[in-house]
């Protein structure tokens, strides 16, 4: 499977901004807090440029009501997260 490294970057630092906003709620997520969810996408990320290829890990930050989407839905950037799911998607399967 081709991965586009530099589409897939790219989505993954606008997820850490989002993510990085004041007003996230980590309350129904598996991310301890937002200082823990960011280590976690910078490791992530740091991996892609990297190995050239997408962590299993990543597949399930972004999987339907994985990490990231519960901190979406409860912090009202749900849509948000939808188009960057697309995104991810397209990214990992090399389609962006």
């Amino acid at each position: 499977m081709d991965v586009d490294v530099g589409a897939l970057v790219t989505v993954l630092g606008e997820v850490r901004e989002l993510l990085a906003r004041p007003d996230s709620d980590y309350s129904w997520s598996s991310f301890l807090d937002a200082d823990a969810a960011l280590a976690e996408i910078d490791e992530l990320t740091a991996r892609v440029r990297a190995e050239g290829r997408a962590p299993f890990a990543l597949g399930v930050l972004f999987a339907a009501t994985g990490p990231i989407q519960e901190v979406a839905l409860s912090s009202g950037w749900g849509e948000q997260f939808l188009a960057l799911a697309d995104r991810f998607d397209a990214a990992c399967a090399g389609d962006s």
